[in-house]
């Protein structure tokens, strides 16, 4: 007789000795090992508990994370975040145990499910979008109304005529309508202007007439779009009078608002799993010369009027707004992303223990205390985040998120004065908002993917499960670096921004001095740049202490974006090189430009009175994060360095960068643990066995594995489909079984 043993049985009929051959074979399971997945005997892991490393880390801080966690945050934003957790945690539809477990298909449900719950809460507590959008961030589970909030509602905000908002937007923020951003196509994505979908402005019924006119043409990617919204806003080709006026944005019903079902001459679909983000239903859609009304073209800028006559807009790069906005949530967001792996990995290399090394253990009080009263039979194991390469590879990444997070700031910043100065009618800013968003965000996402991944293979072979945390964390963070602009082909943009900057500069002979007014912080640097004597300058860094100046460090990284601009206009204007060919070029400056807006941003707010105004341990903290990431940065990007300007920093400099790393990598070690607890992630968000914050990594794992399904149900004690597939092949002969 074959047995199933759900999870909570202790007990369970066994066969007996004398079954025959031709039935069923069981091991026999002993008392105390059945539903072994409970851990029936209360193991506990050897040697130091995950409880006591952790504790004993976080009393080696020289501060207080609550304290940096407000200057992170504010104090509000904590408070409402804990709010909104409070009422995830305490409705079963936002549970996030079995997940790892369930099918795309029954994730989608899920989603469905707790997205309507959120809605439905929202009304219940008064929650406005931002608030909705926040829990959703909670919620971490990227699903079918989050392109409704991040794309489709700014976009009616920043692109409508004002009685068009009136219209659509109450029913958008109601959700009496569900919405998508329709812009990808199956054969283009980053060339916009080569999107294929027609937008043709018929006069005499004063409708547009949308239309697909090829495969290619099928809109592709649209998140939300697959078996949700109910419109589109839909990028489009306008046709008037025979002549395309390029791409517009155009308001469009794809889905009926009783049955849902798909309007006529619109083929709607998901284009399938992906590599993550399999709770948002990407989908495709087709045109079949769908009439919709004039009205329907988002007209805050440009406008058809009703005998087709054309109204240009102010400024053909004013409808960058919400691809701006879009690009600077994806920079802010680059910083939380990446500190959480941080806490992930932090937490867990400080309760995983593995060999013994006397020397890097020397400073481990619980493990000093368990060899000190013999309570294990050898010398405890050294906690992995006891060894040096280790303590780089964390505190590096570490240091890398908190200088993020200060660009992340700075470009939201930015972003809100931009829309101040174009509601007054005031465009001057947005070339110069647009090239830094691209050129960041492309940076900023390819620091914090790779730095991710890193973090996930410094937990070793436990990093590789689901319930890490990584896995689908890191899946599902992976496509910012491909949507709203590919990231090197963004690049582009910047540089392209920078070399107009520095001509212009030429041209007019401008020098720090008689500066033009017109002048922005982050191309200030062009000005020094374009003089003669700039190839000659040397880095004034004379002696380690100097390190601990912040000027000196952005400095360097000035001059060396300065340097590459200036070869790169050099060798475009001489013919050496043309745009084309000069690709890797461009990726070259705008990386440079990029890590110095990095460094410039975290510099200014070192100066800032919102840091100034700290314990005196806080200020010195993020003064060595600051450092450290600088120095990092540049011995990685060395080649650089010296390729663009040879003469600027010498062999004994080289040194001192490679020391300085060493040495901040040493003082930040007492702060890891409080490094990452600051960032505030809840258990809840994190969803990760090793990254818990009560150390219980062992018992986390366990208690996961015991509620997989193939260890319960139907599968316990013996898998099903044995009979099947398995007992062919081990029932073998009689003496081959006797053999083994």
């Amino acid at each position: 007789m074959s047995t199933k043993l759900g999870v909570n049985q202790s007990t369970a009929e066994l066969p007996s000795k004398d079954t025959s051959n031709d039935e069923l074979i069981v091991p026999e399971v002993a008392p105390s090992r059945r539903g072994a997945w409970n851990n029936p005997n209360n193991l506990k892991p050897a040697g130091p508990q995950g409880s006591e490393s952790l504790a004993a880390e976080r009393a080696k801080a020289s501060f207080d994370p609550s304290q940096l966690a407000v200057l992170l945050h504010g104090k509000e934003n904590l408070e409402v975040d804990k709010m909104i957790l409070d009422v995830l945690e305490s409705e079963q539809v936002f549970s996030k145990e079995n997940l790892h477990f369930m099918s795309r298909e029954q994730r989608f449900q899920g989603a469905m499910a707790s997205g309507r719950r959120l809605l439905e809460l929202a009304k219940e507590k008064g929650w406005n979008k931002d608030l909705v959008f926040r829990a959703m961030l909670l919620v971490d589970e990227p699903g079918p109304f989050s392109l409704h909030f991040s794309m489709f509602i700014p976009t009616l905000e920043g692109q409508c005529s004002n009685e068009q908002k009136a219209k659509w937007l109450p029913l958008a923020l109601d959700n009496k309508i569900i919405g998508c951003y329709a812009q990808t196509e199956l054969g283009h994505g980053s060339n916009v202007q080569g999107l294929e979908t027609m937008a043709t402005y018929v006069p005499e019924t004063q409708e547009f007439e949308i239309h697909s006119p090829s495969l290619t043409a099928s809109k592709w990617w649209i998140g939300g779009l697959g078996r949700t919204a109910t419109h589109a806003i839909v990028v489009a080709r306008l046709i008037l009078k025979g002549k395309d006026l390029g791409t517009h944005t155009f308001l469009v019903q794809i889905r009926s608002l009783e049955d849902h079902t798909p309007l006529p001459g619109i083929t709607i679909g998901d284009i399938g799993p992906k590599y993550g983000y399999n709770c948002v239903d990407n989908g495709f859609m087709l045109f079949d010369r769908v009439r919709v009304a004039r009205e329907s073209m988002l007209m805050r800028y440009a406008r058809v009027e009703p005998d087709g006559t054309y109204v240009r807009p102010p400024s053909s790069k004013l409808s960058y707004g919400t691809m701006v906005f879009v690009r600077s949530s994806i920079v802010s967001n680059a910083a939380k992303n990446l500190a959480r792996a941080a806490t992930i990995a932090t937490r867990y290399s400080a309760v995983r223990r593995q060999f013994s090394n006397e020397e890097a253990s020397k400073e481990d009080v619980v493990a000093g205390e368990y060899n000190s009263k013999k309570l294990l039979p050898r010398p405890a194991e050294t906690a992995v985040i006891d060894y040096p390469m280790q303590q780089y590879r964390l505190l590096t990444q570490i240091a890398k998120s908190y200088a993020l997070h200060f660009t992340g700031v700075s470009m939201m910043e930015s972003y809100h004065q931009l829309v101040r100065d174009l509601s007054n009618g005031k465009i001057d800013g947005l070339p110069e908002v647009h090239a830094t968003s691209s050129g960041l965000k492309g940076l900023t996402t390819d620091m914090a993917a790779s730095g991710m991944e890193d973090l996930r293979r410094s937990c070793g072979g436990h990093g590789f499960l689901k319930n890490s945390g990584f896995p689908e964390f890191i899946a599902d963070y992976l496509p910012n670096v491909t949507y709203e602009g590919d990231n090197y082909m963004l690049t582009q943009q910047t540089a392209r921004y920078l070399v107009k900057t520095f001509r212009s500069l030429k041209k007019m002979n401008a020098t720090p001095i008689n500066a033009p007014e017109n002048i922005t912080p982050t191309t200030r640097y062009l000005l020094d740049a374009a003089q003669p004597s700039f190839s000659a300058e040397t880095w004034h860094v004379k002696s380690a202490a100097d390190l601990e100046n912040p000027s000196l460090l952005t400095a360097a990284f000035a001059h060396r974006a300065g340097q590459l601009v200036a070869d790169l206009v050099r060798a475009l204007d001489s013919g050496e090189l043309t745009w084309t060919t000069a690709q890797l070029d461009i990726y070259k400056v705008s990386r440079a430009h990029c890590q110095y807006i990095l460094v410039d941003n975290y510099c200014r707010a070192l100066q800032s009175e919102s840091i100034r105004s700290q314990p005196p341990s806080i200020q010195l903290l993020l003064h060595r994060l600051f450092t450290l990431f600088t120095l990092d940065t540049m011995e990685t990007e060395l080649g650089s360095f010296l390729s663009s300007s040879p003469t600027y920093i010498n062999p004994t400099q080289i040194s001192l960068i490679r020391q300085g790393v060493r040495s901040r990598v040493n003082a930040l070690r007492p702060d890891a643990v409080a490094l990452v607890d600051a960032w505030g992630f809840s258990d809840y968000v994190l969803n990760s066995d090793l990254g818990r914050a009560d150390g219980r990594v062992y018992e986390s794992l366990v208690e996961s594995a015991g509620r997989n399904p193939l260890n319960i149900g139907e599968n316990f004690p013996v898998v099903s489909g044995y009979a099947e597939h398995y007992a062919p092949l081990i029932k073998g002969s009689t003496a081959v079984r006797a053999k083994l």
